[in-house]
């Protein structure tokens, strides 16, 4: 079961991560905000896209948003091409 053991905000709505299978990438949060969601409301705020943590080997926010750690992982951009 894959883990996120790490989570680093970069800029502009971006998160570097890092797996516990040793893979790293940058998840793009813009992506996620292009959809609609009363809990992606309060992510539009990048002051509050911000306070991102992990829980559990996930990703979460204080609204209780949390994101599949195995779907980032299939999902997140190497560090080399971003």
């Amino acid at each position: 079961m894959i883990k996120i053991i790490e989570a680093k905000y970069l800029d502009n709505f971006r998160i570097a991560l890092k797996f516990s299978d040793g893979k790293e990438g940058v998840f793009d949060g813009k992506i996620l905000l292009e959809r609609s969601g009363t809990l992606l409301d309060q992510l539009r705020d990048e002051t509050y896209f911000q306070r991102v943590f992990i829980d559990a080997g996930a990703l979460c926010w204080p609204n209780g948003l949390e994101l599949s750690p195995a779907r980032l992982h299939e999902t997140c951009h190497s560090l080399e091409t971003v």
